[in-house]
């Protein structure tokens, strides 16, 4: 998050992008070679790849997501027509004088009307002039980008808002959003003095069926899939969906991206209301069914002892259903020679362990290729007082090849 181009966003789920760039300097890829990204959320491996000259391509089911991500990418437009762009709308939006969008309550919540209004003239100024240029994505992700600092809310970790949770410090809509501007102009000159323009695009898709991507032409991945820990990652950018109209409540979520997302929060299993028998006699499975089967029921049991009586039984076993068939298109389109990357964790839904890494591994033998190897990074789940269990957790790379 200090580095240019990846500090225009803060999106929760990421990984180190100098850890990246020495993956795919390393690889010493050819000419015409392709860096993918499977689960590209908001660009990091894109723009590692960048800063290498490495063509690269990402998939992302989060169509929010994606879009800041392409926002990212247009770094090599011209940064001074950026600039007049963007000094045109605020000089519109200081004669906006009232603020003319019905938004849903949580919105409301969390701005001063007069904090609201200026936000609300910068929205209805660009899509006045919005055009769906490059100059005009980028005024759009400096708008979104802003959305917080000028929130009177508090956010959580993992990018939840809280509404009640007043802040101290609140930044004034129009002075946020030409500081981000200034901000984003001087990381546009910065990245072209490394290149001169992208080498990467991001795609809106599903990693179950990288449709975009030929077979036999990938050299490296590096990802980090979503975690099987509950994390809602559609409720991720429901803050800023909610200011752009794309989303009206909580409720509204599920249509506009989860249902398009791999399975990992028991809010998605519980909405499809999944079968777990069904799910579990799925052919992707068959190299880890009976353990995997052994551990859903395990949780099929412990949920009727507590309260929420979440679904992570079914939770589970989507998610492997679903990353055994991510595994399966990944052995499609990489080289015999590529090596893929994963950044992982481990699961313990009410304490029942699942050794996420042993079965992605398993996995990927089971799609086609020759041998796992797993590195631990650090312990997780351990600094939180309110954590619920006392199941070691782990994060690492997992290399396959």
């Amino acid at each position: 998050m200090r580095l240019p181009i990846h500090r225009w966003f803060r999106y929760s789920a990421g990984f180190a992008s100098e850890w990246a760039q020495s993956i795919i300097k390393g690889a010493e890829i050819r000419q015409n070679g392709l860096v993918l990204d499977p689960f590209a959320g908001s660009g990091t491996t894109l723009l590692a790849s960048d800063t290498t000259r490495v063509r690269s391509i990402g998939i992302e089911a989060h169509h929010f997501v994606r879009r800041v991500c392409q926002a990212k990418l247009y770094w090599g437009t011209s940064s001074d027509s950026f600039l007049q762009r963007a000094n045109d709308l605020i000089e519109k939006a200081r004669n906006e004088k009232a603020i003319q969008t019905k938004y849903p309550d949580l919105i409301t919540r969390c701005y001063s009307p007069e904090a609201l209004q200026q936000l609300d003239a910068l929205k209805i100024t660009w899509a006045n002039t919005a055009d769906e240029t490059p100059a005009s994505e980028l005024i759009w992700l400096a708008i979104t980008a802003i959305l917080r600092p000028t929130a009177s809310a508090g956010t959580a970790q993992w990018q939840y808002i809280l509404p009640n949770k007043v802040k101290k410090i609140i930044a004034d809509p129009f002075d946020a959003f030409l500081g981000q501007v200034r901000l984003m102009r001087t990381d546009m000159v910065a990245m072209k003095e490394e290149s001169d323009f992208t080498l990467a695009q991001i795609v809106l898709g599903d990693a179950r069926r990288c449709e975009s991507v030929p077979s036999d032409s990938v050299d490296v991945v590096i990802t980090s899939p979503p975690y099987a820990n509950n994390y809602d990652y559609a409720d991720a950018t429901r803050f800023e969906m909610s200011f752009w109209g794309q989303v009206q409540s909580w409720s509204d979520l599920h249509d506009a991206v989860r249902k398009n997302l791999i399975v990992s929060s028991s809010q998605h299993a519980s909405i499809d209301k999944v079968d777990l028998e069904e799910v579990l006699a799925r052919e992707t499975l068959r190299p880890i069914r009976k353990v995997l089967a052994d551990v859903c029921q395990n949780l099929a049991t412990e949920r009727l002892l507590h309260g929420g009586k979440k679904h992570y039984h079914t939770m589970i076993a989507s998610y492997f259903a679903d990353m055994g068939e991510a595994w399966r298109e990944l052995r499609r389109v990489c080289k015999d020679t590529a090596k893929i990357h994963f950044v992982i964790g481990d699961s313990a839904p009410y304490g029942v362990y699942v050794p996420v890494h042993e079965w992605f591994g398993q996995l990927a033998l089971a799609s086609g290729f020759k041998e796992y190897s797993f590195s631990k990074l650090r312990d997780r789940n351990i600094k939180w007082k309110n954590r619920k269990h006392r199941v070691p957790l782990q994060e690492g790379i997992l290399i396959v090849t």
